[in-house]
Order: C-alpha cells, then sequence, then structure tokens
C-alpha cells in the first residue's frame, strides 16, 4: 500500500494536486488506516495517471470526470468536442493578438480597417498629420454611430478622392490648421466644397446619414473648434446660402431670407 507522497511520486504529480483531486472528486479519497494515514492502491496510480494525462492534454477538469466514465465511443466523441472548443479559443487568441499589433499604430484603435486605409490615403495626399488626428477622432465617433454603415460610408469617400478637386483639397491641409482666416486658400477650399456638394445633389447621392442632427453638430463644432479657417470656411457657406459641415445642406431661399433679415437687425 502507497503513501499519499508515493502516489504521487509513481503518477508523476504533486501531493498538492493530489488532495486537489480529492477535493473535486475526481479521486476517491481511501479511509485512513489504523495509524491515521492515508493509503493507496495500484488503481489509484492508474486512475491518477490517467487523470493527469488527460488534464496535461489540455482537458478541461470539469470534463475529465466524464471522459474517466466514458466507454470507448462517447470517449472519442468527448474529445472531438474538446478539440473542436480549443481549436475555436486559438482563433480568438489569434484575433486577439492581430488587434493588438494593429492597436501598436495608433489608428486602428477602435477604427475598422477600411478607415484606417482611407486615414492613409488622406496622408498620401499630403495632409498634414495634425488634421488626419482630427479626422481619426471624428471617425472614431461616426463608426461606433454607424458601424453597419461606416464601409459603405468609406468607400464613397475613396470615390470622392478620385476628383481632381478634393485631391487639392488635402494638398491644402498639410498646414493651414493654423493660418490665419483670411489665408486665400480658405476661399479655394469653400469652393471645393461647395463643388463636391452640387455634383452630389445631381447625381443624387444626397440623403440619410444615419445618425441625429446632434451628433453631426458635434461633429461640425469639432472641426470648427480646432481652427480660425474651418470657422471661416463654415462662415463662407453660409454666406452661399449651405449649412453645416459633417452634413452640408442648401438652405432654402425662403429661410436664408429670413437668416439674413434677422442678421441685418443685428
Amino acid at each position: 500500500m502507497l503513501t499519499i507522497s508515493q502516489l504521487a511520486a509513481y503518477a508523476g504529480a504533486t501531493v498538492r494536486a493530489v488532495r486537489h483531486y480529492h477535493k473535486i472528486g475526481l479521486l476517491p479519497e481511501p479511509e485512513r488506516d489504523h495509524s491515521g494515514y492515508r493509503t493507496y492502491d495500484a488503481a489509484a496510480v492508474v486512475r491518477l495517471i490517467r487523470i493527469r494525462t488527460l488534464a496535461d492534454a489540455g482537458v478541461p477538469l470539469a470534463r475529465v470526470q466524464e471522459l474517466l466514465d466514458a466507454g470507448p465511443e462517447e470517449f472519442a466523441d468527448g474529445v472531438g468536442e474538446i478539440d473542436r472548443n480549443l481549436r475555436a479559443q486559438i482563433r480568438r487568441l489569434q484575433d486577439t493578438r492581430k488587434r493588438l499589433a494593429q492597436l501598436a499604430t495608433g489608428d486602428h484603435l477602435a477604427l475598422p480597417e477600411s478607415v484606417v486605409g482611407y486615414l492613409d490615403r488622406l496622408r498620401g495626399l499630403g495632409a498634414e498629420e495634425r488634421y488626419i488626428e482630427m479626422e481619426r477622432d471624428a471617425w472614431i465617433m461616426v463608426a461606433a454611430q454607424v458601424p453597419h454603415l461606416i464601409d459603405a460610408v468609406i468607400a464613397k469617400k475613396h470615390e470622392q478622392l478620385d476628383h481632381p478637386d478634393m485631391v487639392k483639397l488635402y494638398s491644402f491641409l498639410n498646414g493651414p490648421l493654423d493660418c490665419p482666416a483670411d489665408d486665400p486658400r480658405v476661399v479655394e477650399i469653400a469652393d471645393i466644397l461647395e463643388r463636391a456638394q452640387i455634383r452630389a445633389v445631381q447625381a443624387g447621392e444626397v440623403g440619410p446619414d444615419g445618425f441625429d442632427d446632434q451628433f453631426a453638430d458635434l461633429l461640425d463644432a469639432t472641426l470648427v473648434q480646432s481652427s480660425p479657417w474651418a470657422k471661416r470656411v463654415v462662415a463662407i457657406l453660409e454666406e452661399r446660402g449651405w449649412r453645416g459641415w459633417t452634413r452640408l445642406e442648401q438652405v432654402p431661399a425662403d429661410r436664408l431670407n429670413t437668416q439674413s433679415r434677422s442678421t441685418d437687425k443685428h
């Protein structure tokens, strides 16, 4: 008969592990002999070896009892199920590692891949990194609001970037974040945005964008507060009958006249 230390040694386990298996019911705990010691037989060694083999193979302890008591067919089915679960877990861990590696670049934090590619394209057009960061933060909010639409929105933005006007626009954004409101490029930026919106209206591409007016106002306010030129661009567009930036809309003539009269009074 064997002591607990001898049992552990024969099975390649530790005394602590044997006691844990007793506690969770995997290994029956024998009665104590007349001297007060637990004694184990060969069957206990075999069972402990089987427990350790299954555990070392990655079988959760909660499933070990089930497999120990299973017949050949049930054992094979159980092992197959555990293997499938392990493969799924491996895929999840691999995906997690990929996401962690992407986060190291900065832009990937809270952004889908399509937006990251779009920002990289803006860099290629000459947009300054400060502007890229501003767009990135805006896209983070947009992607969170309309995750089901973001890829389609970005695809449309890529189409817009194919136009010479937009290439010129982003070439302007290689330094004007700090430029004064009377910089001549500010008027050109307003011209480009107005032409782009007119093209979109004529092509029937203007429609619901998936988020509410308050969110659009938040994005606009963020841009306007970023630079004197941005505020001036919005003012120029308003003078021409347009409202907003994120959702540039043409103000009806009657409302525009009302706004003008209200402004004159002040």
